[in-house]
């Protein structure tokens, strides 16, 4: 079996579906206590690394997805695939998993 190289630039994601690079998870808490890697809770949040065409509605049409490249967005906790390219960490979720867009 041939081995695949993936890099961002090589995923392209299907439908409504989109590749979220992962943000840092919070190494230790507001009172100053670090976390092991154990006690750390999975991030929600993340940055649009890729995005696919669209659903396509009833009628055959594409519907424009909401989000675009490089919108920080809020997703739902234990959604998606999660990926990891070299140290990178990513998550391929579908559009209706995002809750919200943060500014």
């Amino acid at each position: 079996m041939a081995a695949v190289s993936l890099s961002v630039s090589t995923v392209k994601p299907l439908g409504d579906r989109v590749f979220v690079k992962v943000s840092a998870s919070e190494e230790k808490t507001a009172g100053g206590i670090y976390l092991p890697d154990t006690a750390k809770e999975k991030p929600q949040v993340g940055e649009i690394a890729a995005v696919g065409p669209g659903k396509r509605g009833e009628d055959g049409n594409r519907q424009e997805p909401e989000v675009k490249v490089g919108d920080k967005v809020l997703y739902s906790k234990y959604a998606g695939t999660d990926i990891k390219l070299g140290t990178e960490e990513y998550v391929l979720l579908s559009e209706k998993d995002i809750l919200a867009i943060v500014s």
